[in-house]
């Protein structure tokens, strides 16, 4: 089987020349995306929910290793999301973050504690200070979707059942003359819910 050419690949954006493409891109590892400038081919029929599942024309895509390798490709420059390739730059459609958090693992404790994240796409990432936690809440109930930096501008929302276990972790701090519930990782601390809110 031999790769699409380029004129193939440009001619109509779809997921089957998507994967070719980045199939042939990150044979040495991880593609570089933020080093590519393709042309912008129009938007995909794509989406990825809330719970991390990938749509393509409204129908899960259930292979893994295809989502783990269009997870490889993913690229948010300013508040919008593309798979980009060497040859074409299409918009997809995130409805939260473009990935899952799934699972944590603590090693060490105190300010010594390093707290290291997996991904559904099996990205590993240690959080702290190129890596942080954020807590962003609901204004209008103000129920937390917590965050980690996976790698350039992407996150992680942090599963619930992940999150509940983290908690059990944390630790009071001053910050800026407010005491602070949050997280230690990798020498930084995170700041979860002011002390005070907390019964």
């Amino acid at each position: 089987m031999t790769n699409p050419t380029k004129e193939q690949l440009i001619v109509k954006p779809s997921a089957e020349n998507l994967a070719a493409a980045a199939r042939a891109a990150g044979r040495k590892g991880p593609p570089p995306v933020h080093l590519w400038n393709p042309p912008f081919c129009g938007d995909l029929d794509m989406e990825i929910r809330r719970d991390g599942t990938w749509f393509y024309l409204g129908t899960p895509i259930g292979r893994h290793g295809l989502v783990k390798l269009f997870s490889s490709i993913i690229r948010k420059d300013g508040e919008d999301y593309f798979l980009v390739t060497p040859v074409e730059k299409v918009g997809i459609r995130v409805v939260d973050a473009p990935f899952v958090a799934v699972d944590a693992e603590a090693s060490g404790t105190g300010r010594d504690q390093v707290l290291t994240f997996t991904t559904h796409v099996e990205d590993v990432v240690s959080a702290g200070p190129d890596h942080p936690i954020r807590v962003a809440r609901d204004p209008e109930t103000g129920e937390p979707s917590p965050y980690v930096h996976v790698r350039a501008n992407l996150e992680a929302l942090i599963d619930r059942k992940t999150f509940y276990r983290l908690i059990e972790l944390g630790s009071h701090e001053d910050q800026g003359g407010t005491s602070w519930f949050g997280l230690w990782s990798g020498g930084a601390f995170f700041p979860v819910i002011p002390s005070s809110e907390l019964g």
